[in-house]
């Protein structure tokens, strides 16, 4: 039910694969978006709490799962609010999944969701240059930490257990159904710029963006490609500073010029990080131009809002 997620089951269902989503929530708000009543109909919902195992453990029996892609997680301000919460989901949550796994030996791998978040911020790395997938991790905000606990626990499941797994550490992922967490704001001054509504960037500074459907692909191409190990890889669109993102919106919408502002301070990650060794397992990733991108997020939301399924001031409040 989450961002990537509703692009993943999107994208899936459009490939007419059959998709079982479990998630603990039973809202398909941000699915609604972008799939037609038709095509939500052809998904199967498990209503289930990650932190159970024997739930878990029952979906994928019981709809004869054959790939796992694991998204669920709490945002960085909600593992902030309550840590313990982030951890038994962000954590446990994942274990849960690796242990599912493990004893289900057609299932041939885990494919989940990392983040950029592992890192420290740009003034620890070598200026100038992307930060290599194996830097030190040195994470700044609790769902960092839990998020390299992950990756940590992915290797030894490969270690002890020969359970294959592909992390990928997405960054500032931007587009329709991109509506909270700590990098939503420049998606939301997208949506502004749609209904024609001033907003001001809680950050600024220099990162990677990353177009949703693109992040999915990249997701069910991990799924796909035949793969032993556990390697987590850095997921790259375009390094670009944020008067860049500015610039691209005002470009899709000039009548916004000078009312699409951002804070200075960068987030607490680097400004780039190095791809290049996904692109050598996952050969065919599209990274969508920040210009398109952000010009199809606009053009979405404006007809998105015109046929009623968003109120003007849905990402507002």
């Amino acid at each position: 039910m989450g961002c990537i997620g509703s692009w993943v089951v999107r994208n899936l269902v459009s490939a007419n694969i059959s998709v079982t989503a479990f998630d603990l929530s039973t809202d398909p708000r941000r699915l609604a978006l972008l799939l037609t009543p038709d095509e939500l109909a052809r998904i199967h919902f498990v209503s289930g709490d990650l932190t159970d195992l024997a739930a878990l453990e029952r979906a994928l029996d019981e709809n004869a799962v054959t790939h796992v892609i694991h998204l669920a997680a709490l945002q960085v301000p909600f593992c902030k609010a309550d840590p313990p919460l982030g951890a038994r989901v962000n954590v446990v949550g994942t274990v849960n999944v690796f242990e599912a796994v493990k004893k289900r030996r057609h299932i041939n791998k885990v494919v989940y969701a990392s983040s950029a978040a592992v890192y420290s911020d740009a003034d620890a790395y070598p200026a100038g240059v992307p930060v290599p997938q194996d830097a030190p991790l040195r994470p700044n905000t609790l769902y960092g930490v839990y998020k390299q606990a992950n990756e940590g626990a992915a290797r030894v499941y490969w270690q002890d257990n020969r359970v294959s797994s592909i992390g990928l550490r997405p960054y500032v992922v931007y587009g329709v159904g991109r509506d909270q967490g700590l990098t939503a704001t420049p998606t939301k001054a997208m949506f502004a710029a749609a209904v024609r509504r001033p907003y001001h960037i809680s950050y600024g500074g220099r990162c990677d963006f990353e177009y949703v459907e693109d992040v999915a692909r990249a997701f069910i191409a991990a799924a796909w490609v035949p793969f032993e190990g556990a390697e987590v890889f850095n997921l790259t669109g375009a390094a670009v500073h944020m008067h860049e993102v500015v610039a691209a919106i005002e470009a899709a919408a000039p009548e916004m010029k000078g009312r699409i502002t951002f804070e200075t301070k960068p987030l607490p990650f680097p400004e780039e990080v190095d791809g290049a060794p996904l692109a050598r397992v996952l050969s065919d990733l599209r990274r969508t131009p920040l210009a398109e991108g952000v010009a199809d997020t606009i053009q979405r939301f404006r007809e998105l809002v015109a046929s009623g399924k968003m109120k003007k001031d849905e990402m507002l409040k």
